[in-house]
């Protein structure tokens, strides 16, 4: 029997088929014409199909111990009823498949379940799984979608009869990452290292390899029915405040930046401005998400990983600084589509 990942050919997914591959196994990857290559040279076999697609699932989970389930609309200008048809939808049908099939299913959410930026009140070390949802705005669509997602599962494992474990990450940085690491590597190969604030803080992300081997910790676990969740939201030690985690990233890449303190005050009138420009074009959606991102920057990861180290024995393979070795080594190899 075999392990069938969704999302494969994402930032997650293509981590997990190497850590799958690793160890000898050949996962199957649900995944769209277009990325058939890029799982394939991951050592998956490709089954061409959609998250949202019954017919899909019905070709893609046959003969499979496990469904880790990562794929999901993240960052885009859709609309509630599009995150909601992907996000909510395909997670509908992977707990339908592993129902059919008495697979585990390992459905990688995201700690944008708990809220944004209220979270960061409660310390550090302070959110745990058991935290209470804090309220959403109504126009933060991936995290309200990814909240829906989480209550069917939920709901649907109290039925009985399924095994659901729920991967709640952080940010994720690491190679093929088109997000905050494509970014932040853009910006400092224009010459800028920047710090904000004091710096002192540690960043709420994690690096990409380490989810993987969280999401195989879950894999190997024995299959308990219902539901439980764990964050992975940290790097192994020693952790990185966010001006030697900028730092590093700049001596990875062999640049020596100018460096640019912004101050505290100055990140907030330009959040401010920047909500108010776009609240013409999308009003309401853009002014949570800048404070989300301002608390993200200045605050102190607040979320505890103490459940899955103590119930999976989940330790993370990769330091911070090793981490961003592997990540900028990637747009530095011949012909990257993404240096």
């Amino acid at each position: 029997m075999t392990v069938l990942v969704t999302g494969a050919a994402g930032l997650v997914g293509t981590h997990v088929l190497d850590a799958l591959r690793a160890r000898g196994e050949r996962p199957r990857a649900l995944v769209r014409a277009h990325s058939v290559g890029t799982v394939e040279a991951f050592g998956a076999e490709a089954v061409v199909g959609d998250v949202t697609d019954v017919s899909a699932w019905q070709r893609a989970a046959t003969d499979v111990r496990a469904i880790i389930h990562a794929a999901a609309l993240v960052a885009s200008h859709d609309s509630l009823d599009e995150f909601t048809r992907v996000n909510v939808g395909g997670s509908r049908l992977a707990l339908e498949a592993a129902r059919r099939t008495g697979a585990h299913l390992i459905h990688i959410s995201t700690v944008a379940v708990y809220g944004r930026a209220a979270v960061y009140k409660g310390g550090q070390q302070g959110v745990s799984e058991d935290y209470p949802f804090q309220p959403l705005p109504a126009q933060d669509f991936y995290a309200s979608s990814k909240r829906a997602a989480e209550h069917l599962l939920q709901r649907e494992a109290a039925r009985g009869g399924v095994s659901v474990t729920a991967i709640r990450p952080n940010v994720i940085y690491g190679e093929r990452d088109l997000l905050f690491t494509r970014r932040l590597i853009a910006n400092l190969k224009r010459g800028f290292l920047p710090r904000v604030g004091p710096g002192t803080n540690h960043l709420s992300c994690v690096y990409a390899g380490n989810v993987a081997a969280a999401i195989l910790a879950a894999l190997d676990a024995p299959a308990k029915p219902g539901f439980r969740a764990y964050n992975v939201t940290r790097d192994a030690s020693p952790l990185l405040t966010q001006r030697e985690f900028f730092a590093a990233f700049a001596e990875a890449l062999g640049r020596r930046p100018f460096r640019v303190r912004v101050p505290v005050p100055l990140i907030r009138i330009g959040v401010a401005v920047w909500s108010a420009l776009m609240r013409l074009v999308m009003p309401g959606r853009y002014t949570a998400l800048g404070n989300a991102a301002m608390s993200f920057i200045l605050g102190e990861n607040p979320y505890s990983v103490e459940r899955i180290r103590t119930e999976l024995g989940w330790t993370p393979p990769f330091d911070t600084r090793t981490a961003i070795r592997r990540a900028v080594a990637e747009t530095k190899s011949p012909g990257s589509a993404r240096a």
